[in-house]
């Protein structure tokens, strides 16, 4: 393997960075991004910055790819660390480790799952790695599935609904029971929603103890898509 080049390497550590400055402008001021910003934090005339990433949307996109590796990488690990044969044990430790990883990452966090950015279109290549997380879970249900441990209660979904949850599971290749696959939708989606109020204040005040809230309601959420204790 050829070694990268001074030239590249010098270009690589300029873009991490840039990003890295970015990052801290995510922090402070949100997801409104100015690469005249980032660049005078640098010391770099503006015109400069334009050589690594030609405009802000190209700037929040790598964020926003980093974000989602980052997260998928911290569920699939934790999945990976849990007993295989234990379904719930391996949600709560998904569920642990997603929000684990929003509270230490709280700019990252809204920039992937907060308000919209006024003007931004996710490019398509942001699909994949945002769909790590939630297949993960769908691991989690495939296993249970496939060992006899989870057994789908055979309940029907209403048109068009079950419909709607059939191209899904087509498009995302994934061979569920459509009831059972809209449960677990409704639990990853209540799953960032409790992360969401958690990381933006809206519970803090009444729930001092959020651990074992937190704890409490994914249980919750494993009762509703059916994972046996």
């Amino acid at each position: 393997m050829v070694a990268p080049s001074l030239r590249a390497r010098v270009r690589a550590g300029m873009i991490d960075e840039i990003k890295a400055v970015a990052r801290r402008h995510l922090a402070t001021d949100g997801a409104n991004l100015s690469l005249r910003a980032v660049a005078r934090d640098m010391g770099m005339v503006s015109s400069a910055i334009y050589r690594y990433f030609p405009s802000r949307d190209d700037l929040l996109t790598a964020l926003i790819l980093e974000g989602y590796e980052a997260l998928g990488d911290a569920v699939e690990a934790a999945d990976a660390g849990a007993d295989r044969a234990d379904l719930r044990g391996r949600w709560h430790a998904v569920c642990r480790a997603a929000r684990a990883w929003a509270l230490a990452h709280p700019a990252e966090y809204a920039l992937l799952y907060g308000s919209p950015v006024p003007g931004y279109a996710a490019p398509d290549d942001t699909v994949a790695p945002a769909q790590r997380p939630p297949m993960t879970l769908v691991g989690i249900l495939r296993d249970g599935v496939a060992g006899g441990r989870l057994h789908p209660s055979g309940e029907e979904l209403p048109e068009p609904l079950r419909s709607d949850v059939a191209e899904l599971a087509a498009l995302i290749e994934v061979d569920l029971p459509p009831a059972l696959l809209a449960r677990a939708m409704a639990g990853w989606t209540q799953l960032f929603g409790l992360i969401s109020f958690e990381l933006f204040g809206r519970i803090n005040r009444m729930l001092p103890h959020r651990d074992e809230y937190f704890d409490h309601q994914t249980g919750l959420m494993a009762d509703l898509i059916g994972l046996p204790a």
